[in-house]
């Protein structure tokens, strides 16, 4: 049975495992999960990125969204606004707090992220083994201009990636993004020893920065990628000279990227990853990364539907084979 293991965020990874699980139907794949967007909102612990893997994969999601729940309520959002609670920039609905909640239940009584992760897919049954990055805290933070220093001064502040996100919609600059306490964390449990024993490491079109990157800013992970037998190949999240989904072009440029298929594959680095697909819009930019030592193939990239995403991981896993026999 081959081994497969996913680095993903939520959305973008979350929609490519459905087409990964199309296409091998027969691997054992784990999930190594992004948590750098996890926040505490209303005394509890939400996970947004592995909800949305649980819930896609599940059978759970609200398709058009792609996060969140389907056939969703929101009285107790508006029970919370009524009596002045917020914030109410960050939509939770009804069924979807009761997820949250036994969450935060389950650790207060001790219990470690991995293992509550664990219980939470029992009733969701996604056909992956599911892991958090790390049990420990880890939260990204974006540098911005403080709005409400003085003028002229240059001062700066740090949110919380979810206010720079969902609230400010990215709309504006980001200086710097700050994995906070991923230098102290550690991998979950089973997450170096997934990625020692992998056949194929996959990195999905999920942010290179803030989903990705935050996963490999654990200390260990990155480490583990690169030492891997597995042949390493990703998916490009920019087409055309854009992301697909979201404002993945503004948090690369606080890396000091551009936001091109091409130069995400250097971000990532020959040491890192071995193969890298590109959209076929992008396919004069192949010789750009294969010139940075990475084998580099331009395929259909657009994830349409799952047939579409499917072919999608099977070009990976093909050039998987294509870099491990070179």
């Amino acid at each position: 049975m081959q081994r497969i293991v996913v680095l993903a965020g939520g959305i973008g990874g979350a929609r490519f495992l459905r087409g990964l699980t199309s296409a091998a139907p027969d691997a054992d794949v784990t999930v190594i999960g992004n948590t750098g967007d996890d926040i505490h909102l209303f005394g509890l612990k939400v996970c947004p990125d592995l909800d949305t893997v649980m819930y896609t994969l599940g059978g759970g999601i609200h398709e058009e969204q792609g996060w969140g729940r389907a056939d969703e309520s929101f009285a107790v959002k508006e029970e919370l606004a009524a009596y002045g609670v917020g914030p109410e920039w960050f939509g939770l609905g009804d069924r979807d707090f009761a997820t949250h909640i036994v969450r935060t239940q389950m650790l207060a009584a001790g219990y470690p992220l991995s293992a509550v992760t664990e219980a939470l897919c029992e009733r969701w049954k996604p056909g992956v083994r599911l892991l958090p990055m790390s049990d420990d805290r880890v939260e990204t933070h974006v540098m911005i201009d403080d709005p409400d220093g003085t003028e002229g001064s240059g001062a700066r502040k740090a949110v919380h990636f979810q206010e720079y996100w969902v609230r400010l919609r990215a709309s504006v600059p980001a200086h710097a993004i700050i994995p906070v306490g991923a230098e102290q964390a550690k991998p979950a449990p089973g997450v170096l020893e997934a990625i020692s024993a992998a056949d194929v490491i996959l990195f999905p079109p999920s942010n290179p920065v803030v989903s990705v990157g935050t996963i490999l800013s654990v200390p260990g992970i990155r480490e583990a990628v690169a030492a891997a037998d597995a042949p390493v190949v990703g998916l490009s999240p920019i087409v055309g000279d854009a992301p697909v989904r979201g404002m993945a072009d503004k948090v690369l440029a606080a890396v000091g990227v551009e936001s091109t298929a091409s130069a995400v594959a250097r971000h990532y680095g020959s040491d890192l990853i071995d193969g890298w697909l590109v959209d076929t819009v992008d396919a004069a930019r192949t010789a750009e990364v294969e010139a940075a030592g990475i084998r580099c193939r331009a395929v259909p990239l657009m994830m349409t539907d799952v047939p579409a995403t499917a072919a999608m991981a099977a070009e990976a896993l093909a050039l998987a084979e294509e870099v491990r026999g070179r």
